[in-house]
């Protein structure tokens, strides 16, 4: 590198962001994910005595993925090649191959490529990849945000090790703010900084476990605050609120962060708590979920998990569903919280499902019986001839509406679909079946 480029290193790192600046270079200094970095755990462990195999970290923006992957390159022996799936190609994964072969024959040194955003290359350049990973050309470190299950051939999972990293803890965010208010060399010690306590809570609570955040936050509150007479910044919780407004939200909808969401909220309507209802519906608002696919979901819930224990719950749901179309948001929110608490808070019973599913299967694992002559219909001209509704007893002319009469095929005659509970409605449902039927 000649003087030039390395000057220009030089001025970009110390102009280079707070978050950035304060990447850990070493494993002692990395902070969370001590389930698969902390000391004497298998990823420390392969990296300590540099016997790494092809890996890929899969976790929210914030959480250490890029930086393990620099922390590896600092601590290995081996050589250090990073790709951006964004802007990279199969020509530019051929050519760090190439040069992989040519020091590892020269100099038995081996390569570690890293690519980041790894779920954005598509199925021929990740097979492009593939050959080279088996063969130990070069060892894989994939770095996604996106389930690897679902975004990286099978093939190349196969190869490698999946190590899940999770949003950081409050007390690691504390960690890393303070250790930056400290850090007179790369951090922002050199100013006389006063944070107040409600501030940093903030700032912590405001990170949904991204440590970029609050230090993006802290560093722009310094810059832009007046020092006092004495040479103090002084950063306040009104301080705090205005350099970070609004908690970011990992919510691609269709990543895992969207199928997860509408899981636990419809877990939570079936499960009868309206709280956490509330919570998980007030996630996929302020993420900007589609409120017709809430809606959806609502409709879905009424009917199966509530059934005929209310019947009004149905009716509700697709009212609401109709509602939301009309309105819109943010009023819609209202509409959409009134159908899924009446929902979580209404009697339940899955025994209409049930009883379809069990149906279902009757009829697609056996043999499908035959309509009854008497159920058949008896409008055409021959149908007499032929039997079609002959001893039929219409039901309006018996006590109660009712008459005992065989409805199922003959080969079904004693099967029970639909097993009523004594939930809501649908015990007074039971009530009356059995009475009819004694």
């Amino acid at each position: 590198m000649d003087l030039i480029s390395l000057s220009a290193e030089n001025n970009l790192k110390k102009s280079a962001p707070l978050a950035d600046r304060m990447r850990p270079k070493t494993l002692e200094e990395f902070v969370g994910q001590e389930k698969i970095i902390g000391k004497g755990r298998l990823l420390y462990r392969a990296i300590q005595a540099d016997k790494l195999s092809s890996i890929i970290l899969y976790g929210p923006p914030g959480t250490g993925k890029t930086t393990l992957a620099k922390i590896i390159a600092n601590t290995t022996n081996m050589c250090f090649e990073q790709l951006n799936a964004v802007t990279s190609g199969v020509k530019d994964i051929r050519e760090v191959v190439r040069e992989s072969k040519d020091r590892l024959g020269m100099y038995n040194q081996r390569t570690i490529l890293f690519i980041d955003e790894i779920h954005r290359f598509n199925k021929s350049q990740q097979d492009a990849l593939l050959p080279y990973v088996e063969n130990g050309t070069v060892i894989l470190i994939g770095a996604t945000t996106e389930n690897p299950y679902f975004e990286v051939n099978k093939a190349l999972i196969s190869r490698s090790m999946i190590f899940k990293l999770d949003p950081l803890e409050n007390k690691d965010i504390k960690k890393i703010i303070l250790r930056a208010l400290n850090d007179t060399e790369k951090g922002i010690g050199q100013f006389n900084v006063n944070l107040h306590e409600d501030a940093l809570e903030h700032f912590i609570n405001i990170s949904n476990g991204d440590a970029r955040i609050p230090l993006n936050g802290l560093e722009l509150g310094i810059l832009t605050t007046p020092p006092d007479e004495k040479g103090t910044i002084t950063i306040t919780l009104e301080v705090a609120q205005e350099c970070v407004q609004q908690r970011a939200l990992k919510y691609e909808k269709n990543g895992d962060e969207h199928y997860d969401t509408i899981s636990a909220f419809i877990k939570s309507m079936r499960g009868s708590d309206p709280d956490a209802t509330l919570y998980w519906l007030a996630k996929m608002i302020y993420a900007g979920e589609d409120p017709k696919f809430i809606a959806r979901r609502i409709v879905i819930c009424a009917s199966e998990d509530v059934g005929n224990a209310d019947p009004n719950a149905l009716t509700l749901a697709v009212s609401a569903f109709d509602a939301v179309t009309k309105i819109g948001m943010p009023e819609g929110r209202i509409i959409l919280a009134h159908a899924a608490v009446y929902i979580a808070c209404a009697a339940k019973s899955n025994a209409c499902y049930k009883g379809i599913g069990n149906a279902l299967d009757d009829i697609k694992n056996t043999r499908t019986g035959s309509v009854p002559n008497h159920l058949k219909d008896a409008s055409y001209k021959s149908a007499s001839s032929l039997g079609h509704g002959k001893n039929y007893k219409y039901a309006h002319d018996y006590e109660n509406n009712y008459v005992k009469q065989q409805y199922l095929p003959k080969e079904l005659q004693n099967v029970k679909y639909y097993k009523p509970t004594e939930n809501g409605y649908e015990k007074m449902i039971k009530e009356h079946l059995n009475k009819l039927q004694k």
